[in-house]
């Protein structure tokens, strides 16, 4: 007897892959660095995280994404992730949408845009270039505001602090 599948519900799906990045970008937070946070998914399972590190590392590589991606690619053994959907907090920066089409992702889900240096629509969309060898499709907007939200608290105490230190 077959008995046909139930549709994923995707909204709900995304939303609840974003919440674990949301969490990784509070791990950024707690050592002082911009709160994003990204999940590398493959079948529905999350098999890397990564957070922002690069005042802590010293490395201006060390963007959520890109540790999400290192860690993907070193526990899948391959550095394509065919398949695999990437969860990021924040819209990703010319840098780390490269890296994600050379990892031949087959998604990228961000919450909030960035309107200064986002690299899926706010300011140039290198996921829409048809010339590149691969396409990796783009959804964005997923739960935004809770990300949005983050990042604004977190400037805003920065702030507050450097006023105090004055």
């Amino acid at each position: 007897m077959n008995i046909p599948l139930q549709p994923v519900d995707n909204s709900l799906r995304d939303a609840i892959f974003m919440q674990q990045a949301l969490l990784q970008a509070h791990n950024a937070w707690a050592l002082g660095e911009v709160p994003v946070g990204a999940v590398v998914v493959k079948d529905g399972i999350v098999v890397a995280t990564g957070f922002n590190q690069p005042i802590g590392n010293h490395d201006p590589t060390a963007h959520a994404e890109i540790m999400a991606l290192r860690s993907a690619a070193t526990l899948l053994g391959n550095y394509r992730l065919p398949g695999c959907e990437l969860y990021v907090t924040l819209e990703p920066c010319v840098m780390c949408a490269g890296a994600m089409l050379h990892a031949r992702l087959a998604r990228v889900v961000y919450g909030a845009s960035d309107p200064k240096t986002g690299a899926g629509g706010s300011v140039v969309n290198l996921f829409a270039q048809e010339q590149l060898n691969h396409q990796t499709l783009l959804s964005g907007g997923v739960l935004a505001e809770d990300c949005s939200k983050l990042l604004k608290l977190f400037f805003a105490e920065r702030r507050l602090a450097k006023q105090k230190s004055s």
